[in-house]
């Protein structure tokens, strides 16, 4: 039998022998690696300063922390994310307020439902560019600016995705990106937060290791010897065996995202035409990571989903479900949202298997199996 992961990750020998030259270095906590890979990463995205962190969870919290937000403050979020973005909003004892996507053509937060949900307790604004397509930022920023709010760009679908010529994460205040073990970037766990604010940037550093006013790397080099803790900060550092894998990643991910595109056309020309599902962001122009390759079915319902996703299984192919709302999650429970898009997206979308090196072939088998199991009668 046919057997298709939703995900191959896209390693090599480079990152083998990345990672035993920093074994070799005898320093493998934060160090030079991540001083490098916060370099080249904030030049590849033209941004003036990039922090790596733990993860994309920590790069939220931080972001939020030093935006100031904090009790009863109110953030407007979507929920067809992953459970993360909405988190970290209660982590600084912030409301989460749920806005609805736009359609099942476009995944991202609705404009217009984000202004419809700002109170006098809104202060920020937190947007997820789903499957690496970016939100309609120009609306965002506007809406922001009118109402005095920050904006949080949840990236972490879409490393060198462009929205009218810029790269994501890099339009509202604060940029986060993760590089969790599926992500375009991979290094098993870890994120960057992306600014181009000096004082955020140097607040990030400072909360990312407990407050200190210096790092262990430094003072190994002498160029402290005692350090102060300034600030309640936390353990969100990246070791450097990680941060090395990462700068072999940046390095390969322009390759990656192109042979991504090529995937993408693949389904959309199998798939278009079919009555019974949409390709979100069909007709997208502008280039994008293509994190992931989501269908929508047509007149359908979780049961009908459900087993459709079942049968692709028995045939080798896995899928997915990007993602469970969080508005239905037993934990928000509490925050009421009435979000119909969403509520029928998530009970009707499959996430289809996408990464570069998968083949034609593969496409065409998936699309071809699909295709009879949204024909059968229900």
């Amino acid at each position: 039998m046919t057997t298709i992961p939703l995900f191959d990750l896209n390693y090599g020998v480079e990152e083998e022998k990345a990672v035993l030259e920093t074994l070799r270095s005898k320093w493998i906590s934060i160090g030079p690696k991540n001083q490098e890979l916060e370099e080249k990463f904030s030049s590849l995205l033209g941004v003036r300063y990039a922090v790596a962190l733990s993860n994309c969870t920590a790069a939220l919290h931080l972001a939020l922390k030093i935006l100031d937000i904090g009790d009863n403050d109110e953030v407007i979020v979507p929920s067809l994310t992953f459970v993360a973005t909405v988190n970290a909003v209660r982590y600084v004892n912030a409301i989460p307020v749920f806005a609805d996507i736009r359609s099942s053509q476009d995944l991202t937060i609705a404009p217009k439902l984000i202004e419809q949900a700002i109170s006098d307790r809104t202060k920020a604004i937190i947007v997820m560019h789903y499957a690496g397509f970016p939100c309609a930022m120009d609306h965002v920023m506007n809406i922001a600016a009118k109402h005095n709010l920050k904006v949080v760009e949840d990236a972490c679908h879409g490393p060198l995705s462009e929205y009218k010529g810029q790269k994501l994460g890099t339009i509202g205040d604060i940029g986060c990106f993760s590089f969790f073990s599926n992500k375009n970037i991979s290094t098993g766990e870890g994120g960057v937060l992306v600014t181009s604010d000096e004082d955020y940037q140097a607040r990030v550093k400072l909360l990312r290791s407990h407050g200190m006013t210096s790092l262990s790397y430094d003072r190994s080099k002498g160029h402290s010897t005692l350090y102060d803790v300034v600030a309640l900060g936390y353990n969100y550092r990246l070791d450097d065996i990680r941060a090395a894998l990462g700068i072999v990643q940046l390095e390969r991910l322009k390759g990656d995202l192109k042979q991504r595109s090529k995937v993408r056309h693949w389904y959309i020309d199998r798939l278009s035409g079919m009555d019974e599902l949409t390709i979100p962001f069909v007709n997208h122009a502008e280039f994008v990571s293509n994190y992931i390759f989501p269908v929508v079915l047509n007149n359908s319902d979780y049961r009908r989903r459900d087993a459709i996703r079942l049968s692709l299984q028995n045939k080798g192919i896995q899928t997915s479900v990007h993602y469970p709302a969080v508005h239905r999650f037993s934990i928000y429970s509490d925050c009421a949202a009435d979000l119909p898009n969403t509520d029928y997206v998530t009970d009707n979308l499959i996430s289809l298997p996408m990464f570069s090196n998968l083949k034609k072939d593969d496409v065409n088998y998936i699309c071809s199996e699909l295709k009879k199991e949204c024909r059968e009668p229900t």
